[in-house]
């Protein structure tokens, strides 16, 4: 039988749609922060860390050599927004943003990377989804128009 080994690792970042701030409560945020990894495993991704603040999430994983990124990120929105909606009167709303970003992580810069998505809450104390997006977005060299950040 032929290999096809592969280890690509990923830092996926998207929003609530307009940012709403639906993910205000641990409660909320464990239960966002569980089906996101539950979804992930589901589809032979690995969740090596998954940050949940208010209003987005950032997620460190594994990508598998048998799904695309686009199909991951949009099973990934869909299932934990079906999901969430299940959750309470205060949550029917609830949807992502249509766009995201994806970013390729190194393993030399695992560590990293996982350290600044479980540390989420202490960074947006400091700073807004938007500005850290910029931040992402000119690091990774990614050209952008600015007036869909954070849309």
């Amino acid at each position: 039988m032929p290999q096809s080994p592969a280890k690509i690792y990923l830092h996926i970042v998207f929003s609530t749609k307009n940012r709403r701030p639906f993910l205000q409560t641990p409660e909320v945020r464990g239960a966002m922060t569980g089906y996101l990894i539950g979804i992930l495993n589901n589809l032979d991704c690995l969740s090596i860390c998954t940050g949940v603040v208010e209003d987005h999430v950032h997620i460190l994983c594994t990508l598998s050599r048998t799904i695309t990124v686009a199909k991951l990120i949009e099973e990934v929105k869909g299932s934990s927004s079906q999901r969430i909606k299940e959750d309470g009167p205060n949550l029917t709303e609830f949807s992502w943003q249509r766009g995201y970003s994806v970013f390729s992580v190194s393993q030399s810069g695992l560590e990293q990377v996982a350290h600044y998505v479980a540390t989420q809450e202490d960074h947006h104390r400091k700073m807004s989804f938007q500005d850290e997006l910029r931040t992402l977005l000119r690091r990774y060299e990614v050209d952008f128009d600015e007036r869909y950040v954070g849309d």
